[in-house]
């Protein structure tokens, strides 16, 4: 009799806690809830931005070896030297620009899913502003410049709704808000 009961129930699951006195713990557990949602909907997280961030991580690297290692020493590898040192900042700095110009506040990017007729992903952004509890969601196009894409859609809500006096995020009301807004955003491209 024991074991009919055990099968019905699920797994048990640790719930998800954060701590409510830092704002970067909230936003933190919230996005990667988000990322799940997301994925559970059928879209697959495209990670070309994050691989050429990569890219250009491993070219400054590189840069610094060859300067610190280069086979001559100092008179004879000036001008190797001097190059080292002028392409290392600018390297340096390539990677925040391309964070702030193509990244911005996303937190996820993604495909189109799989047997859709859709040529774009999404977008997805978040803000909880320091000091606040109001935590905003918004779901864009991949390609805002795309004839499928679609105006943004966004909430703005407390998160006081999704957690608990404790700190556990109460995932299912969270989940219905974010499927909701993925729902949202499709079927307004179905009533283009």
């Amino acid at each position: 009799m024991a074991s009919d009961g055990a099968a019905a129930t699920p797994a048990k699951v640790t719930p998800k806690k954060a701590n409510l006195l830092d704002p970067y713990s909230i936003k933190h557990l919230l996005d990667e809830t988000i990322s799940d949602v997301v994925k559970s909907k059928g879209y697959t997280e495209d990670t070309r931005l994050g691989n050429w961030k990569l890219g250009i991580g491993a070219a400054v690297i590189a840069v610094a070896l060859l300067a610190q290692f280069y086979p001559k020493k100092f008179p004879q590898n000036r001008e190797f030297l001097l190059g080292c040192i002028a392409l290392y900042p600018f390297l340096h700095w390539v990677c925040p620009i391309f964070c702030y110009t193509k990244e911005k506040d996303a937190i996820l990017f993604t495909h189109p899913p799989a047997g859709s007729f859709n040529s774009t992903g999404l977008t997805i952004s978040s803000k909880l502003p320091r000091f606040s509890d109001m935590y905003t969601l918004t779901i864009a196009s991949a390609d805002p410049q795309s004839i499928s894409a679609n105006k943004p859609v966004h909430f703005t809500k407390s998160v006081t709704k999704w957690f608990t006096k404790e700190g556990v995020l109460v995932e299912g009301l969270f989940w219905k808000d974010v499927e909701k807004l993925i729902d949202d955003y499709n079927s307004e491209r179905k009533s283009k």
